[in-house]
């Protein structure tokens, strides 16, 4: 295994795309974690990301960063090791992050050359959803190997699995390990087979001698988590809090060469059967990107909806022209 690099022997830059609510969220996630030394802000809307630049700043004193920027020139990012785009249209309450899919494209499109020219030795994190399908554009789009190429994919998802777990199972997040996996979207599904409670299988789990996780729970569960931000769309127009939280949690992965186990997403190459899609699966992930992904074992059903989550995958790229 490569040495680890401490993240104080080098000055590091995160670079993020966008300016919105998820982007912004996403720069304040990192300074209060003091995932790099510099964050700079890219954004078409010169006013608004300059105001997000300095309102960042500002703060600067109160967190382990040292310098934030915010700038309508795509040079502000020159340098970045990490670039995180969060740019695109924003998903409206009822659409699928499938319907996000042509215009999300076309924006990739005249977007990935212009920041592969400014930070060519880059990891790049594709945050804007449809992230999975994207993710396949992005890196056909710059060439670059696909493990410098990856969605924060099912790490959110996989946060709000365990969220909902632990309220159920009487327990800190911590403690319960799940997975999300497949298609950051609609047919993304958990690893019933071999998620546990400290290392109790889940559906053994008690709760004052009875065993709460039934498989009609499960099903409402799995339900709850694949439309939660859906539920937080409706309710406040956008996810942005945990899904910079989450995107944060990669990026420091990535800049203290962690070796982390994370269900990123990027293009697989003969997964279980699967090639050319992007999809999330347990990955290692480290400075260079993802430099490993695990096949976990699933039973013969979750295989057969990762396949599902596969072509739902292929098929909206299809629909685009990819």
């Amino acid at each position: 295994m490569p040495e680890t690099v401490p993240i104080s022997s080098a000055r590091t830059k995160i670079g993020v795309v966008g300016a919105g609510s998820v982007g912004s969220s996403l720069a304040y996630a990192a300074l209060i974690k003091g995932v790099a030394q510099e964050v700079a802000l890219y954004d078409l809307a010169g006013e608004r990301v300059r105001a997000e630049g300095l309102d960042l700043a500002h703060g600067a004193m109160f967190t382990p960063s040292s310098r934030v920027t915010g700038s309508d020139d795509v040079a502000v990012l020159a340098g970045s090791d990490l670039v995180l785009v969060t740019a695109g249209a924003k998903q409206r309450p009822g659409q699928t992050r499938m319907e996000l899919a042509g215009a999300n494209a076309r924006i990739l499109e005249s977007l990935m050359p212009r920041l592969v020219e400014q930070a060519p030795e880059a990891v790049y994190v594709l945050v804007t959803n449809p992230c999975d399908v994207l993710t396949v554009i992005a890196q056909k789009l710059t060439g670059l190997p696909p493990g410098r190429v990856m969605a924060s994919g099912t790490v959110l998802d996989t946060s709000r699995l365990r969220w909902l777990l632990a309220e159920e199972g009487g327990v800190s997040t911590t403690s319960v390990h799940a997975t999300i996996v497949g298609e950051h979207g609609d047919t993304e599904f958990p690893l019933w087979s071999n998620a546990n409670i400290g290392q109790i299988p889940l559906r053994d789990w008690t709760v004052e001698g009875r065993r709460p996780f039934t498989e009609e729970r499960l099903d409402d569960i799995t339900h709850r988590t694949i439309n939660a931000a859906y539920t937080v769309i409706q309710g406040k127009g956008a996810t942005n809090y945990a899904i910079g939280l989450a995107a944060t949690r990669v990026a420091e992965a990535v800049l203290r060469d962690e070796h982390a186990v994370l269900p990123v997403s990027t293009v697989l190459e003969d997964y279980r059967g699967i090639s050319g899609v992007a999809l999330s699966v347990p990955s290692i992930v480290a400075r260079q990107g993802v430099v490993e992904r695990l096949v976990v074992p699933m039973d013969e059903q979750e295989q057969a909806m990762l396949h599902r989550s596969a072509a739902a995958i292929r098929e909206t790229l299809a629909s685009i022209g990819y």
